[in-house]
């Protein structure tokens, strides 16, 4: 799908109001969910027309998705791994949290501009946002439950059994209608209006410090060519030559198409918010944007399939930063916060 221009914002999401035994449920008549594809942004890479978001749509998959139920005992919801202060991300956790407790093997990336992307998680497991929830879900140390499970424990609900029928044609709580709830409301979490964004529309709230400006040429130069567009990410699989954990074995890329070329390759995200999302790397490892620089002037490897970009003309690894080119790189990097997208009301948690 190619850019398209603003579509007129619609005042107000679903309205849901009920007594203390949900014996009365007001839901209003279902329209389009308005809502922004930014004009300076890369093509909308999935096909949001055939699951285009509704209002009850994007209520239900709000309320979804803060919903432990959709784990095996009712404890981890989407939002367990995925707070909105950080930018939907696990904040100050190494690997993702789960069920009794079990520990993952990968940092919660950020759910945010999902739309701009063609495949999810960092070994790229999903290629569709409406079948990407089931990775999750299914992953025995995360939500450890199935489809089946969660809609029977649904139909059990009058509110739900209300949104259900407002959302969707069939009115079903079904897989499929869960699925494609959870997509309408990732669909709309766009985030496009942070410091950087409104540098580039020249609004007076976007005004670039010189040292800020010194740190996007820096950036351009350095780090543009993997965190390209302006959800910065160019949606490909590297391998940044990160030293592998021994304790983790993380193959990466591998682990999805089996070949050996892709050993250790994993997802290049998107650097949005990226000043609130640690720590960072696809294991949680380093705990500030400073670690991260230090690593990409120092500390590069040559694992295999080390990325080109990544061996200097002269042989050496990395990408060659002095302590005040680092500096200005990490003052840029704190103007792609989006303020409004973290306390945006309508992706809060909604009863």
């Amino acid at each position: 799908m190619k850019k398209q221009t603003i579509i007129a914002v619609v005042a107000s999401l679903l309205l849901l109001s009920c007594n203390t035994d949900d014996s009365y449920i007001n839901i209003p008549e279902d329209r389009p969910y308005g809502f922004v594809i930014p004009e300076n942004f890369p093509d909308v890479l999935q096909d949001i027309e055939r699951n285009y978001p509704t209002e009850n749509g994007v209520a239900l998959g709000r309320k979804l998705f803060y919903d432990g139920r959709l784990s095996r005992d009712n404890t981890i919801s989407c939002a367990f791994c995925h707070e909105q202060q950080y930018a939907f991300t696990h904040h100050g956790h190494q690997l993702s949290h789960g069920i009794d407790n079990l520990i993952g093997t990968r940092n919660a990336p950020a759910v945010q501009n999902m739309i701009f992307q063609d495949e999810y998680f960092y070994d790229g497991a999903s290629n569709s946002i409406e079948m990407l929830s089931i990775v999750p879900i299914h992953n025995p140390v995360e939500m450890d439950s199935n489809l089946p499970e969660i809609t029977a424990k649904l139909k059990k609900d009058d509110a739900y059994l209300a949104m259900f029928e407002s959302a969707f044609d069939d009115g079903e709580i079904s897989s499929s209608n869960m699925l494609k709830a959870l997509a309408q409301f990732m669909t709309v979490m766009i985030s496009a209006n942070a410091k950087y964004d409104k540098h580039l529309r020249g609004e007076p709230q976007g005004t670039f410090s010189e040292k800020e400006l010194l740190g996007k040429s820096l950036f351009e130069a350095n780090c543009a060519s993997c965190h390209a567009t302006s959800i910065f990410t160019d949606n490909t699989f590297r391998n940044n030559g990160l030293p592998p954990n021994p304790n983790l074995n993380d193959l990466g890329r591998e682990m999805v198409t089996g070949f050996p070329e892709d050993k250790y390759k994993f997802k290049v995200p998107s650097l949005r918010n990226v000043a609130l999302t640690a720590p960072y790397m696809h294991d949680g490892r380093f705990g500030s944007l400073a670690s991260v620089l230090n690593f990409y002037s120092d500390g590069v490897q040559h694992t295999d399939n080390l990325d080109p970009l990544l061996i200097q003309s002269n042989g050496e690894l990395g990408i060659p930063l002095t302590d005040d080119e680092k500096e200005a790189i990490i003052e840029f990097l704190h103007t792609l916060t989006d303020e409004e997208f973290i306390n945006n009301p309508e992706f809060y948690h909604q009863t």
